[in-house]
Protein backbone atom coordinates (compact mmCIF):
# COMPACT_ATOMS: atom_id res chain seq x y z
CA UNK A 1 0.00 0.00 0.00
CA UNK A 2 3.04 2.78 0.50
CA UNK A 3 3.29 2.73 -3.10
CA UNK A 4 -0.56 3.84 -3.65
CA UNK A 5 -0.90 7.39 -4.48
CA UNK A 6 -4.60 9.02 -4.35
CA UNK A 7 -5.84 12.01 -6.71
CA UNK A 8 -8.59 13.74 -5.42
CA UNK A 9 -9.51 16.10 -8.51
CA UNK A 10 -11.63 18.87 -7.37
CA UNK A 11 -13.10 21.99 -8.84
CA UNK A 12 -10.70 23.97 -7.59
CA UNK A 13 -7.80 21.66 -8.92
CA UNK A 14 -6.17 18.79 -8.15
CA UNK A 15 -4.86 17.43 -4.76
CA UNK A 16 -2.20 14.50 -4.49
CA UNK A 17 -1.67 12.01 -1.57
CA UNK A 18 0.81 9.58 -0.97
CA UNK A 19 -0.41 6.91 1.35
CA UNK A 20 1.12 6.09 4.98
CA UNK A 21 0.28 2.41 5.80
CA UNK A 22 2.97 2.23 8.22
CA UNK A 23 1.10 4.42 10.27
CA UNK A 24 -2.65 3.35 10.08
CA UNK A 25 -2.80 0.07 8.09
CA UNK A 26 -6.16 -0.03 8.42
CA UNK A 27 -7.35 3.67 7.49
CA UNK A 28 -4.81 3.56 4.67
CA UNK A 29 -6.81 0.10 3.41
CA UNK A 30 -10.47 1.92 4.23
CA UNK A 31 -9.08 5.16 2.31
CA UNK A 32 -7.84 3.25 -0.71
CA UNK A 33 -11.54 1.33 -0.75
CA UNK A 34 -13.70 4.18 -0.12
CA UNK A 35 -11.08 5.87 -3.65
CA UNK A 36 -11.80 2.57 -5.38
CA UNK A 37 -14.99 2.33 -4.79
CA UNK A 38 -15.84 5.70 -5.92
CA UNK A 39 -17.64 6.60 -2.77
CA UNK A 40 -16.33 9.71 -2.33
CA UNK A 41 -16.85 11.05 -6.15
CA UNK A 42 -19.20 14.09 -6.29
CA UNK A 43 -18.98 14.35 -2.31
CA UNK A 44 -17.41 18.08 -1.04
CA UNK A 45 -15.29 19.86 1.14
CA UNK A 46 -17.93 20.30 3.88
CA UNK A 47 -16.01 22.08 6.68
CA UNK A 48 -13.82 24.38 6.31
CA UNK A 49 -11.95 25.73 9.63
CA UNK A 50 -10.06 29.05 8.68
CA UNK A 51 -6.23 28.43 8.55
CA UNK A 52 -6.81 25.15 10.56
CA UNK A 53 -8.19 21.98 7.93
CA UNK A 54 -10.43 21.59 5.41
CA UNK A 55 -12.90 18.51 5.33
CA UNK A 56 -14.15 16.17 3.49
CA UNK A 57 -15.78 12.53 2.91
CA UNK A 58 -18.86 13.84 4.27
CA UNK A 59 -20.74 11.24 1.85
CA UNK A 60 -24.00 13.03 2.30
CA UNK A 61 -22.88 15.55 0.42
CA UNK A 62 -22.87 13.22 -2.61
CA UNK A 63 -25.18 13.86 -5.82
CA UNK A 64 -26.63 10.80 -5.75
CA UNK A 65 -26.61 8.22 -2.94
CA UNK A 66 -27.34 4.37 -3.34
CA UNK A 67 -28.19 1.96 -0.89
CA UNK A 68 -23.94 0.75 -0.62
CA UNK A 69 -22.93 4.11 -0.30
CA UNK A 70 -25.34 4.88 2.55
CA UNK A 71 -24.53 1.67 4.70
CA UNK A 72 -20.76 2.65 3.62
CA UNK A 73 -21.32 5.64 5.46
CA UNK A 74 -22.19 3.99 8.55
CA UNK A 75 -19.51 1.73 8.94
CA UNK A 76 -16.66 2.78 11.40
CA UNK A 77 -13.69 2.14 11.60
CA UNK A 78 -10.74 1.50 14.50
CA UNK A 79 -9.15 4.24 15.85
CA UNK A 80 -4.99 3.87 14.78
CA UNK A 81 -3.26 7.29 16.39
CA UNK A 82 0.05 7.03 15.24
CA UNK A 83 3.50 9.36 15.96
CA UNK A 84 2.72 11.36 12.19
CA UNK A 85 3.03 15.26 13.12
CA UNK A 86 -0.28 17.03 12.25
CA UNK A 87 2.05 19.28 10.05
CA UNK A 88 0.74 21.17 6.92
CA UNK A 89 0.06 18.56 4.25
CA UNK A 90 -1.02 16.02 6.79
CA UNK A 91 -4.16 14.04 5.97
CA UNK A 92 -5.45 12.30 8.83
CA UNK A 93 -9.41 10.91 9.44
CA UNK A 94 -11.82 12.97 11.23
CA UNK A 95 -14.02 11.11 14.28
CA UNK A 96 -16.48 11.71 16.78
CA UNK A 97 -15.13 11.74 20.73
CA UNK A 98 -16.34 8.30 20.96
CA UNK A 99 -13.65 5.60 20.43
CA UNK A 100 -13.58 3.83 17.11
CA UNK A 101 -16.08 5.92 15.65
CA UNK A 102 -14.43 7.36 12.16
CA UNK A 103 -16.31 6.68 8.95
CA UNK A 104 -15.49 8.80 5.66
CA UNK A 105 -14.72 11.85 6.80
CA UNK A 106 -10.84 12.76 6.55
CA UNK A 107 -9.50 16.56 6.53
CA UNK A 108 -6.17 18.30 5.42
CA UNK A 109 -3.92 20.38 7.76
CA UNK A 110 -3.41 23.50 6.04
CA UNK A 111 -1.41 25.28 8.93
CA UNK A 112 0.53 23.19 11.91
CA UNK A 113 -1.64 21.52 14.42
CA UNK A 114 0.36 19.47 17.15
CA UNK A 115 -2.59 19.45 19.45
CA UNK A 116 -3.90 16.49 17.15
CA UNK A 117 -0.69 14.96 17.59
CA UNK A 118 -1.07 10.90 19.13
CA UNK A 119 -4.48 11.11 19.24
CA UNK A 120 -5.56 10.96 15.07
CA UNK A 121 -5.24 8.48 12.32
CA UNK A 122 -3.03 10.64 10.38
CA UNK A 123 -2.66 8.07 7.07
CA UNK A 124 -1.42 10.38 3.96
CA UNK A 125 0.63 13.67 2.91
CA UNK A 126 -0.36 16.06 0.45
CA UNK A 127 2.62 15.74 -1.64
CA UNK A 128 1.36 18.14 -4.56
CA UNK A 129 -1.86 20.39 -4.92
CA UNK A 130 -1.48 22.39 -1.32
CA UNK A 131 -2.51 25.47 -2.96
CA UNK A 132 -5.76 23.53 -3.94
CA UNK A 133 -6.19 22.93 -0.52
CA UNK A 134 -4.88 26.73 1.13
CA UNK A 135 -7.67 28.30 -1.84
CA UNK A 136 -10.39 25.63 -0.58
CA UNK A 137 -9.50 27.40 3.48
CA UNK A 138 -9.88 30.30 2.18
CA UNK A 139 -13.35 30.19 0.76
CA UNK A 140 -16.34 32.34 2.51
CA UNK A 141 -17.81 30.64 5.27
CA UNK A 142 -20.98 30.43 7.17
CA UNK A 143 -19.58 29.16 10.09
CA UNK A 144 -17.30 26.16 9.59
CA UNK A 145 -19.35 25.91 6.65
CA UNK A 146 -18.43 26.76 3.34
CA UNK A 147 -21.51 29.28 1.78
CA UNK A 148 -20.04 27.37 -1.77
CA UNK A 149 -18.70 23.85 -1.02
CA UNK A 150 -15.67 22.60 -3.62
CA UNK A 151 -16.78 19.40 -5.21
CA UNK A 152 -14.27 16.67 -4.97
CA UNK A 153 -15.61 15.48 -9.21
CA UNK A 154 -13.27 12.34 -8.81
CA UNK A 155 -10.78 10.42 -6.52
CA UNK A 156 -8.55 8.47 -7.88
CA UNK A 157 -5.94 5.47 -7.00
CA UNK A 158 -3.08 5.13 -9.23
CA UNK A 159 1.20 4.26 -8.23
CA UNK A 160 2.93 6.95 -6.73
CA UNK A 161 5.52 8.54 -9.42
CA UNK A 162 9.03 7.01 -8.54
CA UNK A 163 11.01 10.18 -7.98
CA UNK A 164 14.94 10.23 -9.70
CA UNK A 165 17.33 10.14 -7.64
CA UNK A 166 19.84 12.60 -7.36
CA UNK A 167 23.00 11.46 -9.05
CA UNK A 168 25.49 13.34 -6.59
CA UNK A 169 24.18 10.76 -3.94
Amino acid sequence: MSAQCVTLETEGGAIELKMLPEAAPETVRNFLNMVASGALDTTTFSRIVKNFVIQGGNLSTRETMTPDIAARSRRTIKDEPNSIKHVRGIVSMARPDTPDGATTNFFIIVSDASHLDGTFAAFARVTSGMEVADAINGAALEGEKPVVPVRLKRAAVSICPVKPTDPAN
